[in-house]
């Protein structure tokens, strides 16, 4: 009969296997929220891996793959999320982004704390050329993160992702507009609500529906989700911060078309 240490013992070596173990991964970026990190078994972002982030729909799913404009997608938000967190990452160090499109906004994305100065862009053609593209960037150390955006990326091509992530120690968000790709170390739902402007104050501050839909080493609840939470942005602190606990979730309203981060929440 096996022993607890035995046990214990194994479910290290499995965790290692997998990635998911606290001496698995290459550090930890905290997302500054005592909330959000303190759902996070490594007290942050892990870095070293595979992260997804999925914009939701107007039928409150994830995308479908159909496209930015014919699937409904709420894209302001999850660019907008996106670039908080690689804004996050690498301290000094460059990051790059992989971009289907070139709407990236420079002043919006120095508001949410991503220098343009330290960002890299690159604009491939075909799906294997964004694959070749995020497969040589996050092989770079000298990176702080990669983010890149996919469409219906398959298991395979998301597993080498993983893989190449752990080798480097360079996170990968992957802002993924389709299926979800199965070997992410977390993956979250992002949409927009609306912002309550302080008395006297005509426009309130960028908020964002957050969920954790997916994190390893934790469960999910009879909804399917591990966490959720309301978060705004903080202009002084240049950061997060929660406008309503976890577990308090209105319905999300039906969002307008936006584009780019000209409408990042």
């Amino acid at each position: 009969m096996p022993t607890s240490l035995s046990i214990d013992r194994l479910r290290a070596e499995i965790a290692a296997l997998e990635g998911s173990g606290h001496d698995a991964v290459a550090g930890t970026c905290p997302l500054g929220v005592p909330e959000l990190d303190g759902a996070l078994p490594w007290g942050g972002l892990p870095l070293g891996c595979l992260h997804e982030i999925a914009p939701v729909s107007r039928s409150g799913g994830v995308e479908d793959g159909r496209g930015i404009e014919e699937g409904g997608v709420e894209d302001g938000a999850v660019l907008g999320f996106t670039a908080s967190l690689l804004g996050r990452l690498g301290g000094r160090r460059p990051v790059l982004w992989v971009a289907a499109r070139d709407d990236l906004y420079a002043p919006g994305l120095t508001a949410l704390g991503l220098d343009p100065a330290r960002l890299l862009v690159v604009r491939p053609g075909p799906a294997a050329q964004v694959l070749w593209a995020l497969e040589e960037a996050v092989r770079c150390p000298a990176l702080g993160g990669v983010a890149g955006e996919v469409w219906n990326l398959d298991f395979t091509a998301a597993r080498r992702l993983h893989l190449a992530a752990r080798s480097s120690g360079v996170p990968v968000l992957l802002l993924n507009r389709g299926q979800p790709c199965g070997p992410a170390m977390t993956r979250w739902r992002v949409g927009p609500d609306p912002s309550v402007a302080p008395p006297g104050e005509g426009v309130g501050p960028w908020r964002w529906r957050v969920e954790l839909v997916r994190c390893r080493g934790r469960g999910v609840g009879e909804d399917g989700v591990v966490s959720a939470w309301m978060v705004e942005w903080d202009d002084e602190t240049r950061g997060f911060r929660v406008a309503a606990p976890a577990g308090h979730r209105p319905p999300m309203p039906a969002p307008r078309s936006r584009r780019g981060l000209r409408a990042a929440g």
